[in-house]
């Protein structure tokens, strides 16, 4: 009898072990998942309407960061996931004080062991010139995406909520590691420097129509086929940390029989920098030509960018920038250039070395 209990209890306790050693291995085995905080902003992928037909004329950033988490519940999944509001705008409000602040903090995160990769979720509105000017001041090699929507929440076949399981899943990925800032809506990975709206409202607004887009996400998966090679994040001299302002740069937007009104008031208003989006290569109208010399003049930069949105702006194309003066923005948009020229100016008054920065940004 006491061997029989003998016996039971040896069984039971082998059994036990078994239970606990193969636990124990599926836990080692277990992949483990990358921690991803997200930094929510507002916009249309946090927006709301009046029924689930409405994709024009909704309220944008009525949805906070945890009801955003809640609604992908698949998210935990790929990612343990966090989140901070640090700010709940339409992302036609973003101003260079909120730039200032969201990448601090991006900064600050990614310098913690404890997070791998940051998601930003932003209107589309701005979405790109959000995305370009962290990707010239983040410091870290860790993966920052930035992601939106082009339906509210509350429509039907809302794009929001996948697009954000892709970017935390891309923000996850040891791929993305070092490839600089990334935009991911619409199963695909953009580049920050390159990518823009293109589109009023269908769900694949953002492109980067000729120098393509850097790959695609298919099955939770990212698949690259290219990268940037201009310099970014951990590569850049800029240094935002002790800022707590940017320099004032306006663009003026080229036209038939143009005048230099804008051209003037900005001036008369204190800008630093003036981009002129010109028509075709950046070409300046007669009119204008005396005002933006008497702004280089007075100190304040030029920089010749082109309202066509592809190509690359001609140095001493359309006008003589040597004699001018002038820069020449290369294949940035306007309201790129914009972003890069005020953080050349937190460096740099010479011409010569922002001509640079825009041959190497």
């Amino acid at each position: 009898m006491l061997y029989q209990k003998t016996t039971r209890s040896m069984i039971a306790l082998f059994a036990m072990l078994v239970a606990v050693s193969s636990a124990v291995q599926a836990e080692s085995a277990a992949p483990k998942l990358a921690n991803v905080t997200i930094l929510a902003t507002g916009g249309t992928i946090a927006g709301t309407g009046a029924s689930s037909t409405t994709t024009v004329g909704y309220t944008a950033a009525t949805v906070g960061v945890q009801n955003l988490i809640k609604a992908v519940p698949e998210l935990s999944k790929v990612a343990n996931v966090t989140g901070e509001q640090v700010f709940q705008i339409a992302s036609e409000n973003m101003s260079n004080e909120h730039w200032l602040t969201l990448a601090k903090r991006v900064n600050v995160l990614l310098a913690q062991n404890n997070v791998d990769g940051v998601v930003i979720t932003h209107g589309t509105d701005t979405l790109e010139e959000t995305a370009y000017f962290l990707n010239l001041v983040v410091k870290s090699r860790k993966p920052v995406v930035l992601v939106g929507a082009m339906r509210p929440s509350t429509a039907l076949s809302a794009d929001g909520p996948i697009n954000l399981y892709n970017s935390v899943m891309l923000a996850a990925s040891p791929e993305a590691v070092g490839k600089g800032v990334l935009v991911a809506m619409n199963d695909q990975i953009q580049s920050a420097r390159d990518v823009t709206k293109v589109n009023t409202s269908t769900l694949d607004s953002f492109r980067t129509p000729e120098l393509g887009l850097l790959g695609y996400i298919q099955g939770s998966k990212p698949f690259f086929y290219r990268q940037s090679v201009r310099k970014h994040t951990t590569e850049t001299e800029f240094d935002i940390g002790a800022l707590t302002s940017l320099p004032q740069v306006d663009i003026v937007y080229g036209y038939a029989n143009m005048n230099p009104v804008a051209v003037d008031a900005f001036m008369a208003a204190g800008a630093k920098g003036i981009i002129h989006a010109g028509v075709g290569d950046g070409s300046l109208a007669g009119k204008v030509v005396p005002s933006l010399k008497a702004a280089r003049a007075k100190g304040a930069i030029i920089v010749r960018a082109s309202r066509v949105g592809q190509g690359i702006l001609a140095r001493n194309g359309e006008a003589n920038d040597d004699q001018l003066d002038f820069v020449a923005a290369d294949t940035l948009n306007a309201q790129k250039a914009r972003i890069l020229l005020m953080l050349a100016l937190t460096k740099t008054n010479s011409t010569k070395e922002i001509q640079r920065m825009f041959y190497t940004y």
